[in-house]
């Protein structure tokens, strides 16, 4: 755990809002299908000035992280940004046995699959398949939040938590619920959502989450040794598959592939 005091000396620095904007177009860019947008859709999907982006832009490309291309005004990712990640080392049980087991599943599964991990309040992507399934309609997924009451992942592995788990994450909800959006009625339907996901025997989201209201999902835990690691889904549209297919064709192999992932991840982290 960080020094307090530490974190509260750092709070002092102002930000750096070059190098913040600079961050969230090499972001916007690397959502962007098929990887190339100009500089107007930038600059608006940053929420910056024009004049502002195409600066930015021309310095990304004098240091090769973004190059000219398709039609005039057009930018995207070279291989460069690549170095950006190359010193990141996440927990080892993803990479060594969550992204390899994910990546072979596609050809069963064929629906884009999210392995996520609770973090303050949300579940955090932390690997995906959509950059493998022909089925996926999103892009750089790892990384993405989503909210745990309105979201199968967030379904999921709040009905997997343990008592204590569960009342210390309903408690950090109920203190964070503006800032969060958390409308009160998904609050207090939170018990029932929880056993009728455990009755069921796996989570399901039908477009509740309102920014992909045309998305529903499917999602077991992921567990290891009796440790909640996080939780797996499915996503598809809402009218491409019904629930029941959905549940007797490809849950049962999501929760091998939840299993499978868990058999290999004892040394994944702790709670």
């Amino acid at each position: 755990m960080p020094d307090a005091t530490l974190l509260d000396k750092d709070l002092q620095y102002k930000e750096v809002r070059g190098l913040t904007r600079g961050l969230n177009l090499i972001k916007a860019l690397n959502r962007i299908p098929g990887g190339f947008a100009s500089t107007s859709e930038l600059a608006r999907a940053c929420g910056i000035h024009r004049t502002t982006a195409k600066r930015l832009l021309e310095t990304l490309y004098s240091e090769g992280i973004v190059q000219p291309g398709g039609r005039d005004g057009q930018y995207h990712l070279t291989q460069e940004v690549r170095q950006l990640s190359e010193g990141y080392r996440g927990d080892r049980w993803i990479a060594e046995a969550a992204a390899p087991a994910m990546k072979a599943s596609v050809k069963e599964l064929l629906w884009p699959s999210d392995l996520a991990t609770v973090e303050a309040g949300w579940m955090i992507v932390r690997e995906s398949t959509h950059r493998w399934s022909m089925l996926s309609q999103h892009h750089a997924m790892p990384g993405q939040k989503m909210p745990l009451l309105n979201t199968a992942l967030g379904r999921a592995y709040l009905a997997a938590c343990n008592d204590d788990e569960l009342d210390a994450l309903l408690r950090y909800l109920d203190k964070h619920a503006q800032a969060m959006g958390i409308e009160p009625k998904d609050r207090l339907n939170v018990h029932q959502l929880i056993k009728e996901t455990q009755q069921r025997g796996f989570a399901l989201n039908q477009g509740e989450w309102s920014p992909e209201s045309r998305f529903s999902a499917v999602a077991v835990p992921v567990i290891s040794e009796n440790r909640l690691l996080g939780a797996l889904n499915l996503v598809f549209p809402k009218n491409a598959v019904t629930v029941d297919e959905m549940s007797q064709r490809y849950v049962p192999k999501l929760k091998e592939l939840a299993q499978k992932i868990g058999a290999f991840s004892a040394g994944g982290p702790q709670h």
